[in-house]
């Protein structure tokens, strides 16, 4: 069977982000602390918003859902990776690495969308504090978070039947520590250049377009500070939305980095190391963000 034309039906290897080292070994319980500290920083976001009733508001409410997200985006990836290491069985159907796609780029691309939501938020609340319940009603919310998950999960389908359906006839080992379309479609033995052409367009689409409105909110939010004659105001402005600007930055910088470059610009390990950052460090910072830089989560 190995030697065979094809291999579409037969386990894919991931080489994984460790080696059996006392080094490695050491970063690999860091990351399952940190996954672990990820879990427990989300839910209990999310439970104090539920809870709380001062943050039941459109914000929060947003929030929650971020919060929701990272917890699926590192148990999707995370405890198959820790699995693979423990084991030392690195093998993955290809079923398990199409779920893998679909999950990841439903859960990246709505919290693209969901952190524009957000950015749409603070631009309301700060420019039109006045019409805030009305422009940012309970109804308006639901349509975001909804319209954030079903764009991200259109995103991820597409893109995971369009992966699996290539044939994989040469190597089967992904150097990677999770299923990512572009780190399986260099295994693929047909003509990927219209798949690499779609899936370029799609990242634009998913990363360009919410970026554009969250630089667009946050311009606007500059200017409405800066007219601000409080200094105590300009302040809480400032405060709110550095914590937002910090996330997005994260997230969509190391995103872009991946899915934007040129295929001439990729190095398989810098990749690797990459994808590390948004999908395990970043779902752990966003709820110290949002704690400590916010004066009702402290409170």
């Amino acid at each position: 069977m190995e030697n065979g034309n094809e291999t579409t039906g037969l386990h894919f290897i991931l080489l994984g982000l460790f080696n059996h080292t006392r080094t490695h070994l050491f970063f690999f319980t860091m990351v399952l602390m940190i996954f672990i500290t990820s879990l427990m920083g989300n839910a209990l976001m999310i439970a104090l918003i539920y809870v709380e009733p001062r943050l039941h508001t459109p914000m929060y409410f947003l929030l929650s859902q971020l919060s929701l997200m990272d917890m699926m985006l590192v148990s999707t990836i995370i405890p198959k990776m820790a699995t693979n290491y423990m084991t030392d069985t690195r093998a993955i159907s290809p079923t398990g690495c199409g779920a893998q796609i679909f999950l990841f780029l439903t859960l990246g691309g709505g919290e693209c969308f969901l952190l524009a939501a957000m950015s749409y938020d603070r631009y309301v609340a700060i420019c039109h504090p006045l019409r805030y319940a009305i422009l940012m009603n309970q109804r308006l919310c639901l349509l975001m978070t909804v319209g954030s998950w079903l764009l991200g999960g259109v995103d991820g389908l597409l893109q995971a039947v369009a992966t699996l359906s290539f044939s994989y006839c040469r190597s089967r080992e992904i150097n990677h520590f999770f299923c990512e379309a572009p780190s399986l479609v260099r295994l693929a033995c047909a003509d990927t250049t219209i798949f690499e052409f779609f899936m370029y367009v799609c990242c634009i689409l998913m990363l360009l377009i919410p970026l554009s409105l969250i630089l667009t909110s946050y311009g606007l939010i500059l200017v409405a500070v800066l007219r601000m004659r409080s200094t105590e105001a300009r302040k809480k402005a400032f405060t709110t939305c550095s914590s937002h600007l910090a996330v997005v930055g994260l997230y969509y910088g190391t995103i872009m980095f991946i899915y934007m470059r040129p295929k001439s610009y990729h190095s398989v390990d810098r990749d690797k190391v990459v994808s590390a950052l948004y999908t395990i460090l970043t779902p752990v910072l966003n709820p110290l963000i949002y704690s400590v830089r916010n004066r009702e989560v402290k409170g």
